[in-house]
């Protein structure tokens, strides 16, 4: 027997990159759909390529075959997610929203069993200050991205019956190493570091697009199906830029501590009771250093 074929829209992409290594390494067959086929040897193993375009009509035949299909493909400004409609809302959400309901209805319609969104934390929007955020949490979207992300949830939410599984991940920003060509998403700033301009304080979370693939295998591999969330450490500037320091022996001065005591942190148990488990600040320090040593790098992500 074959292995299960999955399609990756958007498997180029920063978050997309880590999606498809992770089921090649676990014997999946991919197949990547965008809007240029990958470059040769941009991933470890061969792939398959099948053209796709959001806010086009797809084509008839994109999921013949196909029994998972992941959706990560997102348009926007290069650079952001929160902001990425730049000066034309209208065709942000035609292409994001629009464009991500009719793949949902057409995967249905031919028989993907299983569908999964790579969502985002920015669905939870405005919260209580300092408030912990479960899966269980109403979302308060309070950016276009968020809302976006929301629409595409609910709709897809709305299609589960017996043969056809969704599956929303909503992830904090992602970090890791670049693919060829790309720059990693704290490039700038650590060029900026380096040239002794002041890097504002900043606390978020973050996670390894290694753990978002992860995650991800795991729950599709399971037959899981509903709402999780990703996430995995509260990252400080000053903390990050310290292991910058130390590997590089740079002197300047670091930022300072930001206030984390209203960061919304998204709790995971949920993930966690299914056997998953991120790399934690240890991971996060390892890659710093192997970026900061490799001068590789990575485009801005971070959903």
């Amino acid at each position: 027997m074959s292995p299960t074929r999955i399609l990756v829209s958007g498997g180029g992409g920063y978050v997309g990159r880590f999606i498809v290594e992770a089921f090649l390494a676990d014997g999946y067959e991919v197949v990547v759909a965008g809007r240029n086929a990958p470059a040769l040897g941009f991933f470890s193993k061969a792939t398959g390529f099948r053209p796709l375009c959001l806010g086009e009509e797809p084509r008839h035949d994109l999921f013949d075959g196909i029994d998972c299909f992941v959706h990560a493909a997102f348009d926007h400004v290069p650079g952001k997610y929160r902001g990425g409609e730049g000066d034309d809302p209208d065709a942000f959400v035609c292409r994001n929203l629009s464009g991500t309901t009719r793949l949902f209805d057409l995967a249905k319609a031919s028989q993907v069993g299983c569908v999964a969104l790579l969502s985002t934390r920015a669905v939870y929007g405005t919260q209580i200050p300092g408030s912990v955020l479960t899966e269980d949490t109403s979302p308060h979207p309070d950016t276009l991205y968020g809302q976006v992300k929301r629409g595409a949830e609910e709709h897809l939410q709305s299609l589960s019956d017996v043969g056809f599984r969704p599956l929303s991940l909503r992830v904090t920003g992602v970090y890791g190493p670049a693919g060829t060509g790309q720059q990693h998403k704290w490039r700038a700033m650590f060029q900026d570091y380096a040239d002794g301009r002041v890097i504002a304080p900043r606390v978020a979370t973050e996670v390894h697009g290694e753990d978002v693939a992860r995650a991800l295998v795991l729950l599709v591999r399971t037959g899981e199906s509903g709402t999780f969330n990703v996430s995995d450490c509260v990252v400080d500037r000053h903390d990050l830029l310290r292991v910058v320091a130390e590997t590089t022996g740079c002197t300047h001065p670091l930022p300072d501590p930001a206030d984390s005591a209203t960061l919304n942190i998204m709790n995971t148990d949920k993930l966690h009771a299914r056997g998953w488990q991120p790399g934690g600040w240890l991971l996060l320090e390892r890659t710093v250093r192997e970026m900061v040593s490799s001068r590789s790098s990575d485009t801005d992500s971070g959903p």
